[in-house]
């Protein structure tokens, strides 16, 4: 079974990322508002959308809002939280609707997670299928040479009663970290795998795609795309009209 059908929507993952939270969701948001002007009513694509934080705030600027995510604990959790969005769950490997969206974004690295580039270059072919002509879609993903350069090699962290500790290593192109859940007596482990893509990597996929590159940034304040000092690599791309 795949690391995350594992991780994702167990209260641990939860607990660990708890800083991803309303706040940090609403500067995302508030960013890609400001570069696009999509307007009340526009169906707006959140693909791998966890709990669904940021399509709270979409909904509440009056979009139509559809997440996607491969985990059923995360979209349960969303209905529950945003009612009136729509929530399925989908592995965004496999077709999306064709063409209905005006806008689609992917934030918080959810791509790499396969062990094959194929599925990351299968992922953009869906959302761009997905996307009206004009649609527009954007990609965050780690700025990944400083994340190698910087490297925490081991680390420890408390969080309430529970103990995080976290090992990354790069194995084979792949960032792997293992996470031991202290819990009182009870011991978990887990991993997250992401592939090491990097940003011409993903630029080449998304022209692959049929997509037009707008932009690189930083993010969540939308600063140019810098590779040595850049925490974040976020891509804006365009479907042809």
């Amino acid at each position: 079974m795949s690391w995350y059908r594992n991780w994702f929507g167990t209260r641990y993952y939860a607990l660990l990322y708890g800083h991803r939270d309303l706040q940090e969701a609403a500067s995302w948001a508030r960013m890609i508002l400001g570069r696009w002007d999509l307007g009340t009513g526009a169906h707006v694509l959140d693909v791998a959308c966890g709990r669904g934080r940021h399509a709270a705030l979409f909904l509440a600027e009056g979009m139509q809002v559809t997440g996607v995510d491969i985990s059923t604990e995360s979209i349960a959790d969303a209905r529950e939280a945003v009612p009136d969005a729509e929530f399925i769950v989908h592995d965004m490997r496999e077709p999306l609707a064709d063409g209905g969206f005006d806008a689609a974004y992917c934030l918080f690295t959810s791509l790499g997670y396969s062990r094959s580039v194929a599925d990351d270059r299968r992922i953009f072919r869906n959302v761009a299928d997905a996307l009206r002509p004009g649609g527009r879609f954007v990609v965050d993903f780690m700025n990944t040479r400083k994340v190698l350069r910087d490297l925490v090699p081991q680390e420890c962290l408390s969080i309430g009663n529970v103990r995080f500790l976290i090992e990354r290593v790069l194995e084979d192109g792949v960032l792997v970290k293992r996470i031991t859940v202290l819990d009182g007596e009870v011991e978990h482990r887990f991993e997250e795998r992401v592939l090491t893509l990097m940003p011409e990597d993903l630029t080449a996929m998304a022209e692959e795609a049929g997509l037009v590159i707008e932009d690189r940034t930083d993010g969540p304040v939308p600063e140019p795309f810098n590779e040595a000092t850049s925490s974040r690599f976020v891509l804006w791309s365009r479907k042809p009209a």
